[in-house]
């Protein structure tokens, strides 16, 4: 069985600068709600000395590890290698540009320790906060309505980079998510729904990043992973 705690994990490519703020940012918050924790940096194949800063970081401060890819995986393959490798029986996992207000970071936690096997921010209930351009936000809405219509979700947002989970209620599930990049989110939560996990969706405070690695060709990707996932559960019954 899993300890009880909380594992941290952020996603990074090339994030060397953001990092430098969510380290200690994400250590902080953690240490206000729990004193077992973990930060993992799931660092996918980074050239700019993220992996450096990391072990750094590490030697400062074992709380915080580094989880190295020499090759880049993608990011939804470096996610299910980090909830697999963490310590701790709630696992979190946020953008490492902190878009979204780590204030919420405990409302998150707690919604996994009061019974939830998966919660998430989102930025599209009526009390939520986001800063955004207004092509994104159009983009954002179009693509989470395709997700609710073809895909039978009844979450309003897919792709918040701000999530939580029962590590050994997850796994199970992880098996059998195969997205290798951005689609990973959206596959959690609608093979989660499918499956009748209990999936907590709460409001947050969004703005949005400087440097985002969202671009054109993962959108149109996306779009036809919706209906390749659709295939898969209603079809291929996988």
């Amino acid at each position: 069985m899993t300890e009880e705690g909380v594992s941290v994990i952020l996603p990074v490519f090339n994030d060397r600068t953001a990092l430098e703020k969510a380290i200690p940012g994400s250590a902080t918050a953690l240490a206000e709600i729990t004193d077992a924790f973990e930060v993992i940096v799931a660092e996918d194949g980074s050239t700019d000395g993220s992996p450096e800063f990391v072990e750094a970081w590490h030697r400062k401060d074992p709380r915080v590890r580094l989880l190295h890819a020499d090759e880049r995986l993608g990011r939804g393959k470096a996610l299910n290698r980090a909830i697999a490798s963490a310590r701790y029986s709630t696992v979190c996992y946020y953008d490492v540009d902190l878009a979204t207000d780590l204030v919420h970071l405990k409302e998150l936690v707690r919604a996994i320790q009061a019974g939830a096997d998966i919660a998430t921010g989102s930025r599209l209930l009526p009390d939520s906060e986001i800063i955004r351009s207004g092509g994104r936000e159009v983009a954002s809405r179009g693509y989470n309505f395709l997700v609710r219509t073809i895909l039978r979700s009844r979450l309003h947002d897919h792709q918040c980079g701000f999530k939580g989970f029962n590590r050994d209620r997850v796994l199970p599930l992880l098996d059998h998510v195969t997205a290798p990049h951005w689609f990973w989110d959206t596959e959690v939560l609608v093979r989660g729904q499918h499956a009748g996990y209990v999936i907590k969706e709460f409001p947050v405070v969004w703005r949005q990043g400087p440097g985002t690695t969202v671009r054109f060709k993962d959108v149109f990707s996306m779009g036809s992973q919706i209906l390749g996932l659709w295939w898969h559960l209603h079809v291929a019954k996988d």
